[in-house]
């Protein structure tokens, strides 16, 4: 466990100097954070200050619920999926050798905007057939419907960069994501879970620093002030936080893109790093029957 922790930590650290040559990054994640919230909004509010919520969820209109429901789905993830193409293709600019800026990111996903809308068509389809399952199914049922999910995100690891970089359509972006990681398979995306881990240690670790000093503002100087003080620093850090990590995790897929299609990787990252991370085991599928269907 402590040498997959150390691991982790050696790719965050050559994600971050990714991230230090170009800050600018770290804008593509705000915009999808921005584009989100908008988006949450815009369908949300809406039902909440009408009669919509109670006529559609609690009057038997279902379907229209569930009509209402897939759309958002679309919408939420054509905006995520635009930014995270648009980080994506400015990062292997970067391990290209190149200098890339905000235009050249958000170019790259504009003139991807088709294969975009059908991958967020495809992944709001599977969402919705996942969350109808899960909402009808015993404890077990869910498990399993868990357990696919978990498998869908494995094998859609890779759909954005090779959407940023190849010019193929959304259903064959997933079957290639399926076969570069078949070719440099990872013990369950361990660099991913690694930096989440690590991400989820640091934030676990604000907060338990910050509720005794919580209780220190209230035992010791009585004040709210400085308690609603506080509240608001640590908001800001988990937030600060939540964007480091989006965007590492941008840079590390498009790294690891560039090492499943090509073999090497660029000066930011040790090679060996890697393919340890993502060694080459024998192609078999998901169920441990060889491949090739």
């Amino acid at each position: 466990m402590f040498n997959r922790i150390a691991n982790s930590w050696d790719l965050i650290k050559a994600s971050a100097r990714v991230l230090q040559a170009d800050k600018e990054l770290m804008v593509f994640p705000i915009i999808s954070a921005i584009g989100t919230l908008l988006v949450s909004a815009v369908f949300i509010l809406p039902i909440f200050f009408s009669n919509f919520l109670d006529s559609v969820f609690m009057g038997g209109s279902e379907v229209l619920g569930l009509v209402v429901l897939f759309v958002f789905y679309i919408v939420e993830y054509t905006v995520i999926f635009f930014a995270n193409t648009a980080l994506v293709a400015a990062a292997m600019k970067r391990l290209n050798g190149g200098d890339p800026t905000l235009a050249d990111g958000f170019r790259a996903a504009s003139q991807r905007i088709g294969p975009i809308l059908g991958y967020a068509l495809i992944s709001a389809t599977v969402g919705m057939i996942l969350r109808m399952f899960s909402s009808r199914n015993n404890t077990f049922g869910r498990i399993i419907v868990g357990l696919i999910g978990l498998a869908w995100n494995v094998a859609t690891f890779l759909v954005v960069p090779v959407l940023a970089v190849e010019n193929i359509g959304p259903i064959e972006a997933v079957k290639r994501s399926v076969e570069l990681l078949r070719r440099t398979w990872g013990e369950q995306i361990a660099g991913n879970i690694g930096m989440n881990l690590i991400f989820g240690l640091i934030s676990f670790g604000i907060i338990l620093l910050a509720v005794p000093a919580a209780y220190l503002a209230i035992a010791v100087f009585e004040s709210g002030w400085l308690v609603a003080g506080l509240v608001v620093v640590v908001i800001l850090l988990m937030l600060a936080i939540g964007l480091v990590s989006t965007t590492l995790n941008g840079i590390f897929t498009a790294a690891v893109y560039q090492y499943a299609t090509t073999g090497q990787v660029s000066g930011f990252f040790d090679e060996t790093l890697v393919a340890n991370t993502f060694r080459s085991q024998p192609r078999k599928s998901f169920f441990g029957t060889p491949a090739g269907y």
